[in-house]
């Protein structure tokens, strides 16, 4: 990068970022519960991470409601919440047409995301996804005209010059595209962007990761600790070609079955039908993706969408009383308390309490794919709270930074500017 880099940023949202004087690497570990980091930090096998608590910078951070992948992604690479860019879940109902949609492009975003900015400006982005869904929403802006480089893991073996900035990349990596299944598939997103970082041949990193482990294993079982220690490793291994790291995640992860094994599942849609029967209530779960299996389309958080609004007050009062909902708002006092579109809303938005899911209708979820695990998930506000890691430590020493209020959409922020 060249001398001049030193002084120049870009704007965004009216934050203010510098371009990178160093290789910086900014790293989403999806369903990143502050739990794995500190048992694998007590237990003494994330080295490279307790290392950046030690010597570098740690605090844990709020994400932004709903808890779940595609909002917080969008919010990280924006350094706003979802009121700014629009994308509020996964999976939505257009209040005009009535249709419900699963969010697979950007063609709903509002905006534009920082690591588009950084490529105008001439820095070199690479920005590598899990999943090709979400490569398809963080890819708005950049292209390999900007000198970017853009693919996901799922559909490494489709990748193209002329769309995602390189090609063949199964073959230059050494590694075939891993199941869409698999904690695999987040450790081909790190080994590609350790090879293009070896290769000098970006400046910004975006990695962002699958939650396939954490959904299914909870924090010290073997499975999470080779994971969390697999990406450590990968971690460490970036500090030792002289990057800038930064972490956080998109959400946490909470268990959500009873001690039978058995998911603990509100189904408002059945409980809402069943009272108000003509309300014809349509519960929407943006949580939905098109990879369910590893938690049923179960989450936190739902959105009410009603023809009848005037029965609004009554469903309120019936769903702050139901042991397993935490909280229940009209769609305005949502929206502006968690700071999300108004005009993406629904007419109420219903939270459940830390160890339980909420769904719409029990036929509308499959939880025979669970396979026997317990369902372990997010999107409520039992899993805002995620880590916020730097590898060095902060130059500022200014005394605000103490007492602030760290959101993972800072990380950008913190990984560029202190």
């Amino acid at each position: 990068m060249s001398s001049s880099n030193e002084s120049a940023s870009i704007s965004l949202h009216g934050k203010t970022y510098r371009l990178p004087k160093r290789p910086t690497v900014v790293v989403c570990v999806d369903g990143f519960d502050p739990e794995y980091l500190q048992a694998g930090v007590e237990d003494g096998i994330l080295p490279t991470m307790a290392s950046f608590l030690q010597s570098g910078f740690h605090a844990t951070a709020d994400c932004a409601m709903p808890s779940l992948t595609n909002p917080n992604n969008m919010c990280i690479i924006t350094g706003v919440p979802t009121s700014f860019h629009g994308i509020s879940g996964n999976f939505y109902l257009d209040k005009e047409t009535g249709k419900e949609h699963m969010i697979l492009d950007d063609s709903t975003m509002r905006g534009t995301t920082i690591l588009a900015q950084l490529a105008d400006a001439g820095v070199r982005v690479a920005a590598i996804t899990a999943k090709d869904k979400l490569r398809r929403i963080i890819q708005h802006g950049l292209s390999p005209e900007k000198g970017a480089i853009c693919f996901s893991a799922q559909c490494a073996n489709e990748c193209k010059d002329s769309e995602h900035g390189i090609s063949d990349v199964e073959q230059w990596l050494g590694q075939s595209a891993p199941s869409q299944y698999s904690g695999e598939l987040s450790l081909f997103v790190l080994d590609a962007g350790l090879k293009l970082l070896q290769e000098g041949r970006a400046d910004v990193f975006y990695l962002t990761l699958s939650d396939y482990i954490q959904h299914k294993y909870a924090p010290r079982s073997r499975e999470a600790n080779n994971f969390m220690q697999a990406i450590d490793t990968r971690l460490g291994e970036f500090v030792k070609l002289g990057a800038v790291v930064a972490v956080t995640g998109d959400h946490g992860m909470s268990d959500k079955a009873g001690a039978d094994g058995k998911p603990n599942v509100l189904f408002l849609g059945d409980f809402l039908d069943s009272k108000w029967p003509s309300s014809h209530a349509k519960v929407i779960c943006p949580i939905t993706d098109p990879f369910v299996k590893h938690h049923g389309a179960l989450g936190g958080f739902v959105r009410v969408h009603l023809t009848d609004t005037s029965v609004v007050d009554d469903m309120l009062a019936a769903c702050r009383a139901l042991p397993e909902v935490e909280t229940a708002l009209t769609g305005e006092e949502a929206a502006a308390m968690y700071e999300m579109p108004l005009d993406r809303e629904g007419d109420i938005v219903v939270i459940s309490k830390e160890n339980f899911a909420v769904g719409s209708k029990r036929e509308e979820h499959d939880l025979s794919q669970l396979e026997g695990h317990r369902l372990r998930s997010h999107g409520g506000l039992s899993e805002q709270q995620i880590p916020l890691l730097r590898s060095t430590p902060l130059a500022s020493k200014d005394a605000a930074l103490d007492s602030k209020k760290w959101r993972n959409f800072d990380i950008f922020d913190l990984a560029l500017n202190y």
